[in-house]
């Protein structure tokens, strides 16, 4: 074992799984260990370098913007932070935006915008959010509470109150959970952690129409799936809907730090100055990696790249689930896409790891499939090659 592994398991917090591999350097698909070794990259962050590692264009502006001006106080006005807010916001609609250095910061902003305008519309009486079983919205006590999976609350109880789940894609368990107390409603457009799970056709749609029927927030997390990870660059242009408030972080900066909470105008101005706040929120850094990476993400043949790669990536892992019947089902969109098997994942992920590949699993038995959206069909026959080997 490297040295440097030994000496982080002693003085790191015990927080995080971490596979023995020592990664130094980055560039495209592909990662690199101590020694050298090449590794393709189908992790890649968990969807955070959407344009690969070390995209030149990122790159470069960052370099420029460090030599400029790295972080100033949100008392003041910065440049770059208004050119983000901008792209953002024209992308998503017309409304304001809160930036913030994570997903579950950008939740837990939203969590609070809930629960402001919910108060001053309708008073203290309506507070409760209903999510999904097998959501994630992060770390925070708050996001926790709202997040549906008791794996990852166990030992923080008692969890924040405001929050019931209801299953994922069942629009009448859903309805029957409305009650007096209900403000909003707060969803991943596909279950990211949960699995990768797809909702039926018009689900969004028809929640979107019950939010406007109850007078409730419709709050769409695309933490995972923004930022053209599904083909698009929000998930919600699949469904033709628009949410009241949307979250943002991962592949945003690609690679560097950073979140953002839109709300439209109407919602948003339950935000008054003192009501929230993020000390580097929006620093010109941040915005800087972003700005460049918005810039990729919008050109058409971006998106058109990631929609093919996705589409070959699914087939040719229904090929191999023909070969295989360890592979149950094959499901996602874009270049988020899941395999689930009949056994535990987390033999096959180590097991990838040796030939040379990084994968990821969630729900137990679900392989995880995120690559960096430039991913090309040759690395995607790479790795099912390795795939292959290792089922």
């Amino acid at each position: 074992m490297d040295s440097r592994i030994a000496e982080a398991d002693r003085i790191l917090m015990n927080t995080y799984r971490r596979f023995p591999l020592l990664l130094t350097r980055g560039e495209g698909c592909r990662v690199f260990d101590q020694g050298g070794r090449s590794y393709l990259d189908f992790v890649a962050g968990v969807a955070v370098n959407n344009l690969g590692h070390c995209h030149p264009e990122v790159v470069s502006a960052i370099r420029e913007q460090a030599g400029r001006l790295m972080h100033v106080s949100n008392l003041y006005y910065a440049d770059r932070q208004i050119e983000l807010a901008r792209r953002l916001s024209r992308r998503a609609f017309a409304g304001r935006v809160f930036f913030c250095n994570s997903g579950a910061e950008a939740n837990e902003a939203a969590i609070k915008l809930v629960r402001r305008c919910a108060q001053q519309r309708y008073g203290p009486q309506r507070f409760e959010i209903l999510t999904m079983l097998d959501s994630f919205h992060g770390r925070t006590l708050a996001t926790l509470s709202a997040t549906g999976q008791e794996k990852y609350q166990k030992g923080y109880e008692p969890l924040l109150p405001g929050f019931s789940h209801v299953p994922f894609d069942d629009l009448t368990a859903l309805e029957k959970a409305i009650s007096p107390r209900t403000a909003a409603v707060m969803l991943e457009p596909i279950l990211g952690e949960g699995g990768v799970r797809v909702p039926k056709p018009g689900y969004l749609a028809a929640l979107r129409q019950i939010c406007d029927k109850k007078g409730l927030l419709l709050v769409l997390d695309e933490v995972q799936t923004g930022m053209g990870r599904t083909g698009r660059f929000f998930g919600f242009e699949w469904d033709g809907v628009e949410p009241d408030i949307l979250t943002l972080a991962k592949g945003l900066g690609g690679g560097f730090p950073i979140g953002a909470m839109l709300a439209r105008e109407e919602v948003a101005a339950a935000f008054v100055p003192g009501s929230h706040a993020s000390t580097f929120g929006g620093n010109p850094l941040a915005c800087a990696a972003a700005i460049a990476t918005v810039d990729v993400l919008v050109r058409p043949k971006t998106l058109e790249h990631c929609l093919e790669m996705g589409e070959y990536l699914t087939r040719r892992l229904l090929e191999l689930q023909e070969k295989n019947s360890v592979i149950q089902e094959v499901r996602g969109r874009g270049l988020l896409v899941g395999a689930r098997l009949a056994t535990d994942a987390l033999p096959v992920v180590e097991r990838a790891l040796e030939e040379g590949l990084l994968l990821n699993r969630t729900l137990e038995q679900v392989l995880r499939f995120v690559p960096p959206l430039i991913v090309t069909s040759q690395e995607i026959d790479e790795a099912i090659e390795i795939l292959g080997r290792v089922l």
